[in-house]
């Protein structure tokens, strides 16, 4: 075994562990896959599944909502069995596995599938997701100075699959039928495992991600060993969460008996209400000095959850507006999607450097007022759209440059939250906690998935016209970006009025 980890310390490509490398194409793959079938998916529900509807749009924000937040929550699921059965190696491809296999499924011309397809990829990033992303960690040691910028190349693999898949999979769904462009995604699955096998043929990953315990990795469960029976019951999983999901029919009628209440949505609601009383349990238990740390630790991720509930419409109503009442030219409805990694590339670099910069002269903002500055970036970038409908044509068709300029401001104020809203939780949360309270952070994108479906039902246009837009949609968007601005703008107005309170509040903490 020490031979094993002596060879893979050994296998270091420009001055990191080779397995980083290996590890970045296949989460570049990953994303492409996730980012390309995200992509096409609201135009496809809008013009294909859901075409027969008046109700389309609030069926296609039902099941967008739903399918977002049981995306990111099965990461909480999935870590958990991954940390206590199977390893980070054998979920990453289980979880690939499912992921595409949902994709191919996609590119099947049936309503059952489509919801199927749909759960296979929401079980199957719960196992990946969660699993790569810690095993970029193991591969450097504690208190090793290289992890962070091993990080930030993982992350830059992110954002080029991010980048290029909704280019790619936009142009082929729309140009050649929506089945190809699913079709692309999953080749795109299938890439990135082949890129973790032959990292794992290569050993430039030693030890790491195997099994925690090879007892119960191989203990028996109705006479199955448990590496064959999560497998088994993660498949058999899916047909439920399709269930789950095609619950749109009875509340895009009102015939639901939870109203307008999505399963989902309810579930949500249960487990939001246990957290709280959790969280109070647990300050109640704390000392003076956690209490106020875990208070700007709850903050941070509540004010994260809005942001995100923001930006995540990236995906479904601002890509219905570009579909809809953008005058586009170079670019169709889904390749839009590619803007925002676009910019993160452009500006992750320079504005790193400008906190560096500003560090130097004891002027770099603590994270209450970069949060505080995220929240009003995502207010103005909406506010730029509220204001496109004063450029519209005669056919209720607004400049594209709009929709440029409002990705290029969003993703400045994601730089500004995201990437320090992760480290601060474990700085504020006491050790005995910290798993606990990265689950809680992890389930906030979740959350912001509700508020996605929300919004999108808000501006829900119901018609049965195969090409509906002009001022009928026009109108009804830039109204609802004004009111989304308005509340982004005002979220961080407190935060930065509240800022001194908050640095109070967070000790030592930057």
């Amino acid at each position: 075994m020490a031979d094993i980890v002596k060879d893979s310390e050994e296998q270091e490509l420009f001055g990191h562990p080779k397995g980083l490398f290996y590890l970045f194409f296949a989460e570049l793959w990953e994303r492409f896959s996730f980012y390309g079938m995200r992509a096409l998916l609201t135009l496809y529900m809008v013009q294909e599944v859901f075409k027969a509807l008046a109700e389309r749009d609030t069926a296609t924000a039902v099941v967008y909502a739903s399918y977002g937040s049981l995306v990111y929550a099965s990461t909480v699921i999935g870590g958990r069995i991954s940390d206590k059965i199977l390893g980070m190696r054998s979920s990453i491809f289980l979880g690939g596995i499912l992921m595409a296999l949902g994709h191919f499924v996609l590119a099947i011309e049936n309503n059952i599938a489509f919801f199927l397809a749909l759960s296979f990829i929401i079980v199957g990033n719960g196992f990946f997701k969660p699993n790569i992303s810690t095993f970029v960690g193991s591969l450097y040691k504690d208190g090793d100075t290289r992890k962070d910028s091993g990080f930030t190349i993982f992350y830059m693999g992110i954002n080029i699959g991010g980048f290029v898949a909704p280019l790619l999979c936009g142009w082929l769904g729309e140009t050649y039928g929506w089945h190809y462009g699913f079709g692309l995604a999953g080749i795109g699955m299938l890439t990135g495992l082949i890129f973790f096998w032959s990292g794992i043929k290569k050993n430039v990953f030693g030890n790491n991600g195997l099994p925690p315990n090879p007892e119960i990795y191989e203990k028996k469960i109705l006479g199955i060993p448990q590496k064959t029976f999560v497998p088994i019951v993660a498949f058999l999983s899916a047909p439920l969460i399709a269930y789950i999901l095609s619950s749109y029919k009875a509340i895009a009628n009102g015939e639901s008996f939870l109203g307008d209440e999505t399963i989902v949505g309810l579930l949500f609601k249960i487990i939001g209400v246990a957290v709280v009383l959790y969280m109070a349990f647990i300050m109640f238990n704390a000392t003076l000095e956690e209490r106020k740390k875990l208070f700007m630790a709850v903050l941070i991720t509540f004010f994260m959850t809005l942001f995100w509930g923001f930006h995540e419409l990236s995906g479904s109503v601002i890509t219905l507006f570009a579909s809809r009442n953008v005058d586009l030219s170079i670019i169709n409805a889904s390749q839009t999607n590619a803007l925002n990694s676009m910019f993160i590339i452009i500006l992750a670099i320079p504005i790193s450097l400008l906190w560096a910069y500003l560090s130097k002269r004891g002027l770099n903002p603590r994270t209450p007022y970069k949060f505080g500055l995220g929240l009003v970036l995502a207010g103005v970038s909406f506010y730029i759209l509220a204001l496109s409908g004063g450029s519209a044509n005669e056919n209720g068709m607004v400049p594209m440059w709009y929709l440029f300029a409002m990705y290029f401001i969003i993703s400045v104020g994601e730089l500004f939250m995201s990437p320090v809203g992760l480290s601060k939780i474990t700085d504020l949360s006491p050790k005995r906690i910290v798993a606990f309270m990265m689950g809680i952070w992890f389930l906030s994108s979740a959350y912001a998935f509700q508020i996605v479906g929300f919004i999108s039902k808000q501006l829900a246009v119901e018609s049965t016209e195969a090409n509906v837009g002009g001022f009928e949609t026009l109108n009804v968007y830039i109204d609802g970006f004004a009111i989304i601005a308005k509340y982004s703008i005002g979220a961080g107005l407190v935060v930065l009025v509240f800022g001194p309170l908050m640095k109070k509040l967070m000790g030592n903490v930057h």
